[in-house]
């Protein structure tokens, strides 16, 4: 278990294309980043703060631990032989995954990002954009989880064959194809529209024209150059009656870590014998931080 910034607006109109292995626990959901630079206004943030302050009571399974987000975890993967093979063949399109996309992908296959069942069609989007919540269950949704492409043939109704690195790994069901609005939406997630910002230069440098949402198909994992457990296999590891410590470190684990690793054990909440679950963040990283194989295997 221990083991100068230009605005968004004016990139947009000059450029036409404008952790891994998650345990499905309901510990961190997407955390919004602060900017310096530009803030939201009082009446916003006041807003949001209460929004993830509502969350509702955890519900705990049988085996003692929180239920994953949604209250069941997903499993996305298609593994009957003919039908996978059906569903390729249904195929419209096919659009090869960014690093990013990837790993969302698969985050939605495997369940880490339960309860989607797939990326977030455009009604879908708006309403977290604006609320953090999922309509409908109102469930906290801190960003959204959207593929873009710059596509102009994709329509509503078709089949796409996602790709990485030449491995078929998913099918999306495309229900909704739209151009957002990404100033506005930098603004309301990240809080800026400065490209200073990470998030926003994200948004502004790497996605394309288009979203496009609807159901996924889970094919494959994107196949890696470290391992990636599935939360059911990381649940399923896990000690039942136990309390469970997490962190989310997005960095490889130094002395300060480990020290409030430790610690956390012997807090007042948290039941003699407990475990510390360490989940590190694969993936694409920032600037300066560490490169993706040494932040995963961290």
């Amino acid at each position: 278990m221990l083991p100068a910034a230009k605005g968004l607006a004016s990139v947009l109109a000059s450029s036409a294309s404008g952790a891994l292995a998650c345990a499905g626990l309901r510990l961190a959901n997407a955390a919004r980043q602060a900017s310096t630079s530009t803030t939201m206004s009082q009446t916003q943030q006041q807003a949001r703060s209460f929004a993830a302050s509502a969350m509702p009571a955890y519900q705990p399974e049988s085996s003692g631990h929180i239920a994953p987000h949604g209250g069941s975890l997903v499993d996305l993967m298609v593994r009957e032989k003919d039908y996978k093979r059906a569903v390729v063949d249904s195929c419209h399109h096919k659009q090869e995954c960014s690093d990013r996309n990837a790993c969302d992908v698969e985050l939605l296959t495997v369940g880490g990002f339960s309860p989607l069942e797939g990326f977030l069609n455009k009604e879908a989007y708006e309403h977290v954009v604006e609320h953090m919540r999922l309509p409908g269950s109102d469930l906290l949704l801190g960003l959204p989880v959207v593929m873009d492409t710059n596509n102009e043939a994709i329509v509503e109704g078709q089949r796409v064959l996602l790709t990485y690195k030449g491995q078929d790994i998913a099918v999306l069901e495309v229900e909704s194809k739209w151009v957002p609005n990404k100033a506005l939406e930098t603004k309301q997630c990240y809080g800026t529209t400065s490209l200073e910002h990470p998030g926003t230069l994200m948004v502004a440098t790497e996605r394309g024209k288009y979203y496009i949402g609807g159901k996924v198909l889970g094919l494959d994992l994107p196949q890696r150059v470290f391992p990636c457990a599935t939360p059911a296999h990381v649940r399923a590891d896990l000690p039942a009656d136990t309390d469970v410590v997490a962190f989310q470190c997005r960095n490889p684990v130094h002395r300060a870590h480990y020290e409030l690793f430790m610690r956390s054990l012997h807090a007042p909440n948290v039941r003699p014998g407990a475990v510390c679950l360490v989940h590190p963040t694969c993936g694409p990283t920032q600037v300066r931080d560490s490169c993706l194989p040494l932040a995963g295997l961290a």
